[in-house]
């Protein structure tokens, strides 16, 4: 149900009264009567409305309302989320960086190898291949990522993405994408 027509079914007092006394436990038209103080012609439309509405409806144990008819109206109104840009255009590549990497930045270093080179991989891309790097420049760049720049710029030399001589960093590994 959208909420829309919810909104509209309850929009009207009498209506609104009837629903209220039937999920205080009012089972019939009588009761709902006496619990609202209306005439039980105006009860009797109510519960028309709201049980052609899909807020009431009525069986054995008399009247009663659908209280997951307001759950379903939140569900229908809640945008779905947009899908997120792919990291990388592998699925499986991706969905190691996705658990990894949120909102930019690295949450946590993989324990394993694998993932810690997918993980490295994607970051190494942060450096243009053929440009030196004063360490300054490239511990702001990891800082970025994160908060254990060191480890990082470790990582990326011993697995051989970053090359270092004399404080000096450039690029030697990774994908390179056009």
């Amino acid at each position: 149900m959208r909420s829309e027509r919810l909104c509209g079914l309850l929009a009207e007092p009498e209506r609104l009264a009837v629903f209220a006394s039937v999920v205080l436990g009012a089972t019939t038209a009588d009761d709902v009567a006496s619990a609202t103080g209306l005439d039980e012609r105006t009860v009797a439309a109510a519960l028309r409305r709201l049980t052609r509405g899909g807020l009431v409806e009525s069986g054995e144990g008399g009247l009663a309302a659908r209280s997951d008819a307001f759950k379903e109206a939140v569900r229908a109104t809640v945008p779905k989320p947009e899908p997120a840009e792919p990291l990388d255009p592998d699925p499986a590549r991706n969905a190691v960086l996705r658990t990894f990497i949120q909102d930019g930045r690295l949450v946590q270093l993989p324990a394993g190898w694998q993932k810690r080179r997918i993980v490295l991989e994607h970051i190494v891309m942060s450096f243009e291949p053929g440009i030196k790097y004063p360490e300054r420049e490239v511990d702001a760049v990891l800082r970025a990522w994160y908060p254990d720049h060191v480890t990082l710029r470790r990582y990326l030399v011993d697995e051989a993405l970053l090359a270092r001589e004399r404080g000096v960093y450039w690029r030697i590994g990774g994908p390179v994408w056009v």
